[in-house]
């Protein structure tokens, strides 16, 4: 029973990123863009998350980890660009010696 449970909700899952990836493309604006490549990134953690107790093991727990860290690098990497037009400002500082 659970594994029928599990497997549905991978197979509902790949469908959601599917649905997210044709966001990604056919998005009308650069925000909705970044919500879908966001949630693409949710998706894909909980889908590695539902395979690793499907799989009953522990050595995808990193695997989330590092989805996690660089979906959350990625979206405000593309806030800021969005806010700003630049990821990495190159100006004179004047802090430095």
């Amino acid at each position: 029973m659970i594994h029928s449970i599990l497997m549905l909700s991978v197979s509902i899952m790949v469908i959601s990123i599917g649905i997210c990836a044709w966001r990604l493309v056919k998005g009308p604006s650069l925000p909705d863009r970044v919500a879908a490549l966001d949630t693409i990134g949710i998706n894909l953690l909980a889908m590695v998350a539902v395979l690793s107790v499907l799989f009953r093991t522990q050595s995808f727990i990193e695997y989330i980890l590092l989805i996690g860290i660089l979906s959350f690098i990625g979206t405000m990497a593309f806030a800021r660009y969005i806010e700003r037009r630049v990821v990495f400002e190159h100006g004179d500082n004047q802090d430095r010696d």
